[in-house]
């Protein structure tokens, strides 16, 4: 019998499309609230404090709890940690779908949250596990990296879609039969693996990674948001950084760590977290700007928007699949050295772009931008997986997740706060607009385009186009602030990642084989 047609062949592969449906779901569900909210609102009539719950406490619990999850599921087995949170999220799905009030869909929102907490890491560490030949487990990461890049893309288009016909829960009542289908694929087919000689979950440890991490990025959020002098960002800031630092110290006193801080002295690892750190950094604030630029600018609309961005994704799984080949021809460092500059290369056109979109233009951008995408998380998430043995890598994979985490947040508020500046710095407005016109012009570009639409029409034409005009220049500003330091991350691991050997051994996770220079 062929290898290729194997039962333990065609299984693992099955456990990879389970796997890479419930990241796509995931990813998906990040995206679709924002196009949602306007019918939220209308319905349901949030107070602002509300709204901003809504939105944003389903990031808190995800990015608080994937720590602890990817911990557990390396005790309790990673198959059935994922079929409870695939259960969990279904349910919590039809929960936000049909909240009658606010507070029932933050609740819900939440235990979102902590259902995508279980379902990240598991999916990872299921195939790394499942995946024991290194080059097809390469290949495997990319194509999982490349179907959580196109959740993205796809998040306005399935939203787009299901508010175009039906009311605002639609867009998370979809998940049931997803959830339903991977749960039921889930017990079929998926291998359960876990650490085999686990030691007792360290409660402190878990409460101290949580409320370390949730303050962190409430006070970057509030931050971008608000401004930093804000009340309570500075008590968070300093809550968050003491309670990372008790949890660093204490892991370094016990015999099974959630962390093993440890690992960050291995460059490869070390190394390929920093890389995904800054990567998304750099890559949030871009995939932001652009759904406004195509939206606002352009006025084109969500389903629109999320279809032309669809190149993008697709060019990254591409990319994925690519990079295994790369690998043994030019080395790990070297591929992810040339994915992030090529995507530095696509920051750099996009930063020519205008008021007058040419959007042939526009997808050669997005084609070296995905394929940057695709080479540089797959090589770097699976370094991390590979450098770890197989009995941690629910772990590994958690921390990954939450160096993702931690980026997307920093990016959104550091980059969004240099867009933002310099979108306020080059308006020009009219002389004689009233003082309140003139706040919500200079909040953003959407206020701009909604404070115009009550102006004369002479007044307002010229508002509108002002206002987009300082946008482009501020999405110019921070593009290529990102190509550059898309540029010196690139230079970086050339160095962090140096040394890596091409194949890593699966018994250990140990690095073994050929070194390329």
């Amino acid at each position: 019998m062929e290898p290729s047609a194997s039962p333990g062949n065609t299984r693992r592969w099955a456990t990879l499309a389970i796997a890479c449906v419930a990241s796509l779901v995931l990813a998906i569900d990040l995206t679709v609230l924002n196009l949602a909210i306007p019918k939220l609102t209308e319905d349901l009539g949030p107070s602002a404090t509300q709204l901003l719950w809504i939105a944003d406490v389903y990031g808190f619990a995800l990015a608080g709890l994937l720590i602890t999850m990817g911990n557990l599921a390396d005790r309790i087995g990673r198959r059935r940690l994922l079929l409870i949170g695939v259960a969990a999220f279904g349910a919590a799905s039809a929960l936000t779908a049909y909240a009658p009030n606010p507070q029932m869909l933050i609740a819900a929102r939440a235990l979102l949250g902590v259902a995508g907490a279980t379902i990240m890491p598991s999916t990872l560490s299921l195939v790394r596990n499942a995946f024991t030949d290194p080059a097809e487990r390469t290949m495997a990461v990319g194509i999982w990296s490349g179907m959580g890049a196109g959740g993205f893309a796809l998040g306005p288009v399935v939203g787009g879609t299901l508010l175009a016909h039906f009311w605002w829960g639609s867009v998370f009542l979809i998940n049931v039969p997803l959830m339903a289908l991977i749960f039921i694929a889930g017990v079929i087919v998926l291998p359960e693996s876990r650490n085999p000689s686990p030691a007792r979950l360290d409660l402190v440890s878990a409460v101290l990674s949580v409320a370390g991490i949730v303050a962190v990025v409430y006070a970057i959020k509030e931050a971008a948001t608000g401004g930093i002098a804000q009340t309570g960002v500075e008590a968070a800031s300093v809550a968050g950084v003491i309670a990372l630092a008790l949890f660093g110290w204490r892991q370094t006193r016990l015999t099974q760590p959630l962390i093993d801080v440890r690992l960050f002295r291995d460059r490869a690892f070390s190394g390929s977290v920093s890389s995904n750190l800054v990567a998304i950094f750099t890559m949030s604030v871009a995939s932001l700007g652009f759904s406004l630029y195509l939206q606002l600018v352009h006025g084109w609309s969500p389903l629109i928007a999320g279809l032309a961005q669809l190149p993008g994704p697709v060019s990254a799984i591409f990319g994925g699949v690519l990079s295994a080949k790369l690998i043994s021809l030019i080395g790990r460092a070297r591929v992810v050295a040339l994915g992030l500059a090529l995507c530095g290369v696509s920051f750099v056109l996009y930063g020519q772009i205008g008021l007058t979109l040419d959007y042939p233009y526009l997808v050669f951008a997005m084609l070296v931008g995905g394929m940057g995408i695709g080479l540089t998380f797959t090589v770097t998430n699976d370094t991390v997986l590979a450098t770890v043995p197989k009995d941690r890598s629910g772990a590994a994979s958690a921390i990954s997740e939450t160096a993702t985490e931690l980026g997307g947040a920093l990016g959104i508020a550091i980059l969004g706060s240099v867009l933002t500046g310099v979108y306020r710095s080059d308006l020009r407005l009219p002389a004689g607009l009233p003082a309140e016109a003139v706040h919500g012009i200079r909040q953003s570009l959407g206020g701009a385009l909604q404070t115009g639409s009550a102006l004369p029409p002479g007044t307002a034409s010229v508002v509108v186009h002002a206002s987009r005009q300082a946008f482009v220049d501020g999405l110019h500003v921070t593009l290529l602030t990102s190509a550059a330091i898309l540029g010196v991350i690139a230079v970086t691991s050339l160095f962090t990642l140096r040394g890596v050997p091409d194949v890593i051994s699966e018994a250990t996770g140990d690095a073994v084989l050929v070194t390329t220079p």
